[in-house]
């Protein structure tokens, strides 16, 4: 089941309007949508506990001090991609973990400090991953776009 098949016209509103500016307040949502804002506050708290929204601040990693990024790929033992996936979320350094078709059994987004840092990832973190067979490494070099604001179907700018 797609996780927007359960949200309401508003739900939806209140997301795409977030993923413009997350950090509208509470009130200024009421206000545009006409509604009370107990009720975009409500809303909102239901929509972070169901994992369907998180409001964050987002850096460019390179310009914060750390010095790799990389994507890796992970070829995996079959039937174990989602028990794999499950053991690399839990690790700080991932930020993106999905399961692929492709080359690919899974691919990975790490950040880290340095060389010694990703070595250590590479080695005693995800080579340790119970299922994990091999992994091919994707420095990062720029970063051009990190946007994560795509829209949400059944909202125009209109509404």
């Amino acid at each position: 089941m797609n996780e927007l098949d359960g949200l309401d016209h508003l739900d939806r509103r209140i997301i795409a309007a977030l993923q413009v500016d997350g950090r509208r307040t509470i009130s200024s949502l009421a206000a545009e949508f006409d509604v009370p804002a107990s009720s975009v506050r409500y809303r909102l708290k239901k929509l972070e506990d169901e994992g369907v929204l998180q409001v964050v601040g987002i850096a460019n990693p390179l310009a914060i001090g750390f010095d790799r990024l990389a994507l890796i790929g992970v070829r995996v033992r079959p039937g174990t991609a989602r028990a794999v996936c499950t053991s690399l979320a839990a690790l700080p350094e991932t930020s993106y973990v999905v399961i692929t078709s492709g080359k690919f059994d899974v691919m990975v987004e790490v950040i880290c400090r340095d060389v010694a840092h990703i070595v250590d990832v590479l080695e005693n973190k995800i080579g340790a991953v119970d299922g994990v067979v091999s992994t091919e490494s994707f420095f990062v070099l720029e970063v051009h776009k990190l946007a994560y604001g795509w829209g949400v179907p059944e909202v125009s700018s209109a509404d």
